[in-house]
């Protein structure tokens, strides 16, 4: 397992410390960072083609800034006037000060002596991170008759610049590590091209870089419209942190580019181990009205850590992680990670079978799996061999894992994310991850991730007011902070933030190949009252409960994540009967391409925790569900949620000893695997654990020793291997057709038969006894005559069970039973299901 907290600071670059980032005293961090080589295609920043080829040159001499006004909605500091007064945005300085030769000649430090008062204003809001333009202060720039230029060296003893000729040209300090001389169009060549040295003691070596002040902007104009739009689709192409190499007349400039939405921000610089954490010598620059700021820094490379610095409207600087961060450190440190993925993908047949399947129509047999804890001490990498044994061995079409974004406290399941386009470090990389998405992929197993738009934690360094303002979340705290979590909720009517969710959805797809993503607490963001006292929550512009603008996101998701990848499964946790969830946007619905059917997983499980003697009052529990099951193409869930805080365990709902709560246990699965709709099953139940999830545990393997439990293991692998080649199990869960009721109303007996059909023209029999007495003699409805061969029969001793005497087969008689041709007699076993198919 790796980390970024274990990368040693010298593996972080690849190029000598003398070219390293921006310079630093010798035998510091920042001295000896060096950077890896980033290949030219790992930019990622979707600027336009212009734009690139621009990014390799210094600006023009006396071009115009290439960064619009303040930042919108943020107040000039003071001074800006000053500036502007004083060169025209440019911040030149008096014409006679142009013309000094920045050799040391004493001529020169006399003018030196005397700079503009508005240069100096402006050079104050510079190095007090309150410019929104650095780079029309620094770099060289057209003044008078001459050239300028300005490099910002906090703390340098004596600044050079090495032209593109070879020439040295000594920078004198000019104001709080500004340092300023006058330089040849010569010797900086066309295009202009130099290299700034600088020393900080006395017999120290020099440190040579690039100026991050003569490139152009990271990000296109295209870039910049489609955020300022909210339609950046692949918006982690654009914000974040990305290596490049840029092409320089001098030569190739290795580094990293910075970009970060912060629109209400007075200022923003980055920081990280490659500059001691200081970011005076670091100032980002505001392009306009996008809100985006961005800077790219030479020399740092793959594994650096860093964040940026924001001075937000309120006046009191933050340090946040980058909210794009695509890797992050391991908790309790919460410094972002620069990383390049150099992942090859070995799942193309997987991917290329994907296209021709449609989900409703699929087996999706799902094991949900909480990774910290299935094995605990395993990482991304241990995981892709082992969990990838077990889920086929068992035979589980899909896996789905609890939240691996990034997030602080273990505690939270994953569900409080602080970093959405990052995988959790704590199992490895994000490649290593790569690797157990696709080593699941090769065995045939797809993969849904848990994924949560709904809320996001309070913490200072994350999303939490990240400008200074109510960025990310909802200002009006009745919208913006969830009671029950002590969470904020996002601002989904603000179109950047919609679009910060929709594009971190894609990327998971996309980036990942992950097959789908369930929907965490959909119902919390669709109602404006939920978990909310009468006065505690603001109605719609209707006067209604439902809140329009998550409701608007949603639709927007849904439709954008199909329209991109039409393959993938979209599942909505929807806890309440709001209707459409699964219909498509365009006939009024949300949009899903499933619903976790909570009212079924609710109904069944408080029937089969009641004594059986008193389940014949509580029938319609196990029934209800036939009432609506093709409302919405459903889910069927026995997940995480319903075997924590006090709920008790699969295994030990069910009363009596634990011959019946097994066997009780292994009636409800075959139930479930026999019922319309998907279904899912959390990591635990299928060895019947006795004790309550815990994160901190893990799953008891230990039990397996017992015959009980190791009996249900087997169950779940026999009804997998049963579920996956029979079509009347799972093509038409969505359709009326495929499911008939033979007798549901047995309450005295409490069983349940009815019959499953598959649009391949294949039936099921299947009978349910939730009793611990036998019912022989019980005769069932059949559609066709002649062998009717048992295929389960979950009492066998196999599975633990009783081994009660129950037919291999039957043979159909002509007799016309519960609406049907033929009919034939069975005996149910105590707390036991079978299953019979014709024979062939």
């Amino acid at each position: 397992m790796t980390s970024a907290d274990s990368t040693p600071a010298a593996a972080k670059t690849g190029t000598s410390a003398k070219t390293a980032g921006t310079a630093a005293p010798k035998g510091t961090a920042a001295a000896r960072t060096t950077t890896g080589k980033a290949g030219k295609a790992a930019s990622g920043t979707g600027r336009t083609a212009g734009a690139a080829k621009a990014a390799a040159r210094t600006p023009a001499a006396g071009a115009p800034s290439s960064a619009g006004p303040e930042p919108s909605g943020g107040k000039p500091a003071p001074g800006n006037r000053g500036a502007k007064a004083a060169g025209k945005g440019t911040g030149r300085a008096p014409a006679k000060a142009a013309r000094g030769s920045g050799t040391g000649a004493p001529a020169a430090r006399r003018r030196a002596a005397e700079p503009d008062p508005a240069l100096l204003s402006a050079l104050d809001r510079l190095v007090e991170g309150r410019h929104h333009d650095p780079h029309s202060l620094l770099g060289p720039h057209a003044e008078g008759r001459g050239t300028v230029l300005r490099a910002l060296r906090p703390g340098a003893l004596d600044v050079h610049a090495v032209l593109r000729d070879g020439s040295r040209v000594r920078l004198e300090h000019l104001h709080r590590g500004v340092f300023s001389g006058e330089v040849s169009g010569k010797g900086l060549g066309s295009p202009p091209d130099y290299r700034i040295a600088a020393r900080y003691a006395e017999g120290a070596a020099e440190h040579v870089a690039a100026d991050p002040y003569r490139f152009a902007p990271t990000l296109g104009e295209l870039d910049l419209h489609l955020i300022g739009e909210g339609r950046h689709e692949e918006l982690w192409n654009a914000l974040g942190a990305h290596t490049r190499v840029e092409d320089t007349p001098i030569g190739e400039v290795p580094g990293t580019g910075f970009a970060v939405w912060a629109p209400d921000a007075r200022g923003v610089r980055v920081i990280g181990d490659f500059n001691h954490w200081d970011g005076v010598g670091s100032p980002m620059r505001s392009l306009g009205s996008s809100g985006v700021w961005e800077l790219f820094l030479p020399g740092v490379g793959d594994g650096a850590l860093y964040k940026f610095q924001v001075l937000g409207s309120d006046g009191h600087w933050r340090d946040k992680a980058d909210p794009m961060a695509r890797r992050t450190q391991v908790p309790p440190a919460t410094a972002s990670v620069v990383t390049t993925s150099s992942y090859s993908w070995g799942d193309q047949a997987w991917t290329a079978e994907r296209k021709g399947v449609e989900q409703h129509r699929a087996p999706m047999s799902v094991y949900e799996v909480h990774l910290g804890s299935w094995r605990p001490g395993l990482g991304y990498v241990e995981l892709a061999e082992q969990l990838v044994a077990y889920v086929t061995d068992l035979g589980f079409t899909h896996v789905e894992f609890l939240p691996v974004t990034a997030h602080p406290f273990d505690g939270s399941w994953g569900y409080q994310v602080t970093s959405y386009y990052a995988p959790t470090p704590r199992f490895g990389s994000p490649d290593e991850f790569r690797y157990l998405v696709d080593s699941l992929h090769r065995a045939g197993v797809g993969v849904l991730l848990d994924w949560v738009p709904a809320h996001f934690p309070k913490d200072d360094w994350a999303l939490a007011r990240f400008d200074g303002t109510a960025l990310y979340e909802h200002p009006d705290p009745r919208r913006g902070e969830h009671p029950d979590w002590g969470t904020l909720i996002f601002n989904y009517g603000r179109t950047e933030v919609r679009n910060f969710l929709v594009a971190n959805a894609l990327y998971w797809l996309e980036e990942f190949h992950v097959d789908g993503l369930r929907v965490d607490a959909v119902a919390s963001m669709i109602y404006l009252d939920y978990s909310r006292d009468s006065g505690a929550w603001e109605p719609n512009v209707f006067g209604g409960r439902e809140n329009l603008e998550a409701i608007g996101f949603l639709k927007e998701l849904n439709t954008t994540v199909y329209r991109r990848n039409p393959h993938v499964a979209m599942i909505a946790e929807e806890s309440t009967a709001y209707t459409g969830v699964t219909t498509p946007v365009d006939r009024g619905g949300l949009g899903f391409g499933f619903k976790w059917n909570m009212g079924w997983m609710h109904d069944t499980l408080e029937y089969v925790k009641k004594e059986p003697v008193h389940r014949k009052y509580h029938h319609g529990d196990v029934t209800f569900a036939m009432v609506y099951a093709y409302s919405e193409n459903y889910v069927l869930p026995l997940s995480h949620d319903e075997v924590v805080h006090g709920k008790r365990s699969l295994f030990n709902k069910p009363p009596g000893d634990e011959w019946q709560r097994s066997a009780t246990l292994r009636a409800l699965l075959a139930f479930m695997w026999s019922h319309p709709g998907k279904q899912l099953l959390f990591m635990g139940g299928e060895i019947a654990q006795g004790d309550e999830w815990s994160h901190e545990e893990g799953v008891p393997w230990w039990l397996l020793q017992f015959e009980h439990h190791a009996g249900v293991q087997r169950l779940v692998k026999t009804l997998n291997d049963l579920y996956r080649p029979r079509a009347a199990l799972w093509s038409r869960d969505t359709d009326p057709a495929g499911f008939r009721w033979l007798d549901g109303g047995d309450h005295e007996g409490n069983t349940l038969s009815y019959l499953r059909h598959g649009d391949d023209g294949s039936v099921l029999a299947c009978a349910v006894n939730f009793s611990p007495v036998p019912r022989g003699d019980r005769r069932i409805g059949l559609p066709s005559g002649g062998r009717w061969n048992a295929v389960l029969n979950t009492d066998e001793t196999r599975f633990g069970g009783s081994g009660h005497a129950a037919p291999a087969h039957v043979d159909a008689e002509p007799t016309p039973w519960h609406g049907q041709p033929h009919s034939a007699p069975i005996t149910l076993p105590p707390l036991g299901a079978v299953w019979f198919e014709p024979e062939r």
